[in-house]
């Protein structure tokens, strides 16, 4: 007989907050004897181990304590991270025993909070091949990937591997989990996870999303009940992937950053917001009788009403000590609220490296600002935006340190304003990568003329540019070194002057404002 899914009609709309924890959640609908219910937990593009906004919203501490108030009352409740949580984050930038951490801090959190299941995401790949085995091999939780294979540096292709006592084990294709009811009722789960190719690296293969996924589907079927999907993919791939495997019931997905569940056939698609903000609660009753398997699934905002699980928060405090001894080098009081945004400010990578956004605004602004708008304009590379996330709330000055993980000065340049427009050309033809370019002061004309303080460019005349001073070595921007011709004059700020540091710069004029 083909097993049934039934979604609730109502699945979209039940919200959970902190305080219903410390009571029973009615389970809806109760069937009574014959039904084996099990609990699946979702968070996905966790970035910061720590609650966010003074401690407002998020923190692994608090997705610990979720978890383990739920599996109290019902022991078949599962934890699942889909993807991106090894990159960016401003920890991971940082170097502790002479090595950069690289999301070490993130590996012994879940190792600590205890993750039932993680696939990649594209950031995970942000870390080179030996620091992502590092971070492998540190993983006591087990991973899933049916699209991702490791390129070898004799070229071949095979799965990544983990480390363990006896050997290394190849990362599965698919993983199951068996799970039996107080009477000894079972349910078998397969499990599929793929990846977007969005984050190219030599020695990462990223096979077709669809084919691959089939392809992993087709082998543990035959083992289970179900098979749930656990991606990193657009909104858009996952519908897709829904219409191409029909029968799974469930896919927990990331990469997107804001909740969002929406239906694709039998299929809920289901994505929490960024740095468990949120976490989906997904509740699957199945019916021994009828063969039918109802999905319920409900978001939960963990906000201060929810508690810190206390050994993960001893975790998180013990890479916090070492978060605010490498901050109070550059800023003191790094945790008091500095500026709170009437609009949250656009930090994604997406955008940042393809339209002028409005953190980008403030950014260049802040540039200015440092040389007491003593510049024609301002302007920075979009790549040097590292924290890929929506910023709200109450921000402080640790928030602009997840921003500008890698500092830099802001130097003040002279140069003609023929070299100018080629610079700006270039950052527009760089659109969707890092090299693109955000900028103060300079606009576009509606016929395509760059424009300074709405004038048109005059390649004849001197004009004073703050830059990041990355731009100046010619990586992202191959001719913009201090020996081109047409740059006349480059100030270098000293220690003492807030140009010395980019984020001081942004500090000081969010602040003002």
């Amino acid at each position: 007989m083909k097993k049934r899914i039934l979604l609730l009609p109502f699945f979209a709309f039940f919200f959970l907050y902190g305080c219903t924890l410390l009571e029973p959640i009615q389970e809806e609908p109760y069937f009574g004897k014959g039904i084996v219910t099990v609990k699946f937990l979702q968070v996905n593009d966790v970035y910061e181990i720590a609650p966010l906004q003074g401690g407002k919203y998020g923190g692994m501490a608090r997705v610990a304590y979720v978890r383990d108030s739920i599996k109290e009352r019902n022991p078949n409740t599962f934890l699942f991270m889909a993807g991106d949580f090894l990159n960016p984050s401003l920890l991971g930038n940082l170097t502790k025993d002479g090595e950069r951490i690289r999301g070490k801090q993130m590996v012994e959190v879940m190792n600590a909070v205890g993750f039932d299941l993680v696939t990649f995401g594209n950031h995970e790949f942000d870390l080179t091949e030996k620091e992502l085995q590092k971070r492998l091999d540190e993983s006591k939780f087990p991973w899933v990937s049916s699209n991702v294979l490791h390129v070898t540096p004799a070229g071949t292709k095979k799965p990544f591997e983990t480390k363990l006592e006896m050997g290394n084990e190849p990362i599965s294709d698919y993983n199951t989990i068996y799970v039996k009811d107080s009477l000894g009722n079972e349910v078998r789960f397969g499990f599929i996870g793929v990846t977007l190719d969005s984050n190219p690296k030599e020695y990462v293969h990223y096979g077709n999303i669809y084919k691959e996924a089939k392809r992993a589907y087709d082998a543990v079927y035959p083992k289970v009940d179900f098979v749930i999907g656990l991606t990193h993919l657009t909104i858009d791939q996952d519908h897709q992937l829904a219409k191409e495997l029909p029968d799974m019931p469930l896919i927990m997905g990331g990469h997107e950053h804001v909740s969002n569940l929406e239906r694709e056939g039998n299929t809920v698609i289901a994505k929490a917001d960024a740095n468990a903000i949120s976490m989906y609660i997904h509740t699957l009753q199945y019916n021994l009788r009828t063969q039918v398997l109802y999905v319920n699934s409900k978001i939960m905002y963990l906000d201060e009403k929810v508690p810190l699980q206390s050994n993960v928060d001893r975790v998180v405090k013990k890479w916090n000590e070492v978060l605010d001894t490498e901050l109070s080098k550059v800023v003191s009081n790094a945790r008091d609220v500095i500026y709170s945004p009437k609009t949250p400010l656009d930090g994604t990578d997406s955008a940042n490296r393809s339209i002028q956004t409005n953190l980008g605004d403030k950014i260049t602004e802040a540039m200015a600002f440092a040389y007491n708008y003593k510049v024609d304009a301002a302007l920075v590379n979009g790549g040097s935006f590292r924290v890929d996330d929506m910023l709200s709330g109450d921000l402080t000055s640790v928030d602009i340190f997840r921003v500008l993980p890698f500092g830099g000065n802001v130097l003040k340049v002279d140069m003609k304003g023929e070299l100018l427009k080629e610079v700006l050309d270039y950052g527009k033809s760089q659109r969707g990568n890092g090299a693109y370019l955000q900028r103060y002061k300079i606009s576009q004309s509606p016929s395509g003329d760059w424009l300074i303080a709405g004038k048109p460019i005059n390649y004849k005349k001197k004009y004073t540019i703050a830059l990041s001073d990355f731009l100046l070595k010619g990586l992202d921007i191959p001719f913009l070194t201090p020996d081109n011709s047409g740059i006349v004059k480059v100030y270098e700020p000293k220690e003492t002057e807030l140009a010395f540091d980019i984020r001081k710069s942004v500090i000081s004029y969010l602040k003002s404002l």
